[in-house]
């Protein structure tokens, strides 16, 4: 069991050792409790091995976008572009495993979403029950909530971001849901409403339950989610240290302290979880998301996070097909004032690519459009391809409002149209 502290790690260690060790502070445990369509194959791995063999050897990409990715001695791993939601290279990332405190991703998804929704205020007092209390053990990470005493939410989100605590996770989740139990039922209605096909929570914090899983693709989509919708609350997951009851805990994630671009998100530890880490990083306006699951150590999660996002950010591109402005094409209507309309993209569209890669686009509009039309209405999308592979598709909108044609000219056309003219 390492010792503690009650104040963060220096940063000068971290960078000399290449990363901060998760050594947790301050009466901070030990155990730290912390399918969608697979993507097109490029590069083909060779059979995964045994588990026992991944962690020392290395776990290959079953399915890549970019060559000779890396193999790394965990369970599963994923790396996942933020902006289109693909995965760039994975392996085992459908497996139901434990997710250790990684779970707190959706617990702070749910305050957070609860917060923008008025549900919660930030200075709502939340109690702390006899349950919800952090007894002093040496075997979970806690907040240090004292028992009966109250904290506001955005205290309790702060300790269950940057402190881990299953105290603050257990008394948010009684504020909310009246119980542990009453919670995981909302944890599991939103990764469903999500698409995390073979997630299922049974506690807000993480602690071992045989039922309680989660996959690496899961977990980056969850990921995905908080960045996306949590915008005013996603910059508390790359605080370095959070101070409560007067004990200062430092952030367990290393590359906080050593990566610059490394903004996020979450650890996990327990003996059946291993170590884990979900991460995001942002360099030259592309973000990606890693997902690592049970490897062997604090240090060996940092690094093989480390060797994920370099082979990431390394490999691949954000390319622009169509300009935002651009016309690429217009679509026919029937009876209306005009013949046709402009169609263009809704919104800015960029991909993100294996570099060097040249990418191809398509046009489809609807053929059975008819007056009126409104302008930014769906009338058709466009596909990318490289190499003759679907890599992505936008939605093109009307560009202009077309108006419905009067009774003699709708009368007109329909003839027309009787008659092939």
């Amino acid at each position: 069991m390492p010792t503690k502290t009650f104040s963060l790690l220096p940063v000068v260690v971290a960078i000399a050792a290449g990363a901060l060790l998760s050594t947790p502070p301050a009466f901070a445990a030990a155990h730290h409790a912390a399918k969608a369509a697979k993507p097109a194959t490029v590069a083909k791995a060779a059979p995964r091995k045994k588990a026992a063999e991944d962690l020392t050897q290395g776990l290959a990409a079953d399915s890549a976008l970019a060559a000779n990715p890396p193999a790394l001695p965990a369970k599963a791993w994923l790396l996942m572009d933020f902006d289109s939601g693909e995965v760039l290279a994975s392996a085992n990332a459908d497996e139901p495993l434990p997710p250790a405190s990684l779970t707190k991703m959706m617990t702070s998804y749910l305050v957070e979403q609860a917060l923008r929704s008025g549900k919660l205020k930030q200075t709502d007092l939340v109690s702390v029950s006899q349950n919800a209390w952090c007894r002093g053990s040496s075997t979970e990470s806690c907040m240090y909530l004292p028992l009966n005493s109250q904290a506001t939410v955005i205290d309790i989100l702060r300790g269950i971001i940057i402190q881990s605590g299953n105290d603050a996770s257990k008394a948010i989740a009684e504020h909310m849901a009246g119980s542990e139990e009453g919670f995981a039922k909302l944890m599991n209605a939103e990764a469903q409403r999500l698409g995390m096909a073979h997630t299922h929570f049974m506690n807000p914090t993480g602690l071992p339950d045989p039922d309680h899983k989660s996959s690496a693709r899961d977990l980056a989509v969850l990921a995905r989610a908080i960045i996306r919708d949590s915008a005013d609350y996603y910059p508390i997951y790359a605080e370095r240290e959070f101070k409560y009851n007067g004990i200062k805990q430092g952030n367990r994630n290393a590359l906080l302290y050593t990566d610059p671009s490394v903004d996020g998100l979450k650890t996990g530890h327990t003996e059946e979880a291993g170590y884990c880490l979900v991460t995001s990083s942002k360099r030259n306006g592309m973000r990606l998301i890693t997902a690592i699951l049970n490897t062997h150590s604090a240090q060996a999660r940092a690094d093989e996070t480390r060797a994920l996002l370099g082979w990431g950010f390394s490999n691949f591109e954000k390319a622009t097909p169509i300009q935002a402005d651009a016309v690429v094409g217009k679509a026919k209507v029937a009876f209306g004032k005009a013949d046709t309309v402009d169609a263009g993209l809704g919104a800015p569209w960029t991909l993100t690519v294996p570099r060097g890669q040249q990418v191809q686009t398509s046009v489809e509009l609807k053929s059975d459009l008819e007056a009126p039309v409104a302008k930014g209405s769906v009338i058709g999308k466009v596909v990318a391809t490289s190499n003759g592979k679907p890599v992505g598709e936008a939605q093109l909108v009307a560009q202009a409002d077309v108006e419905r044609a009067g009774l003699l000219l709708r009368a007109w056309q329909h003839l027309a149209r009787m008659f092939g003219k």
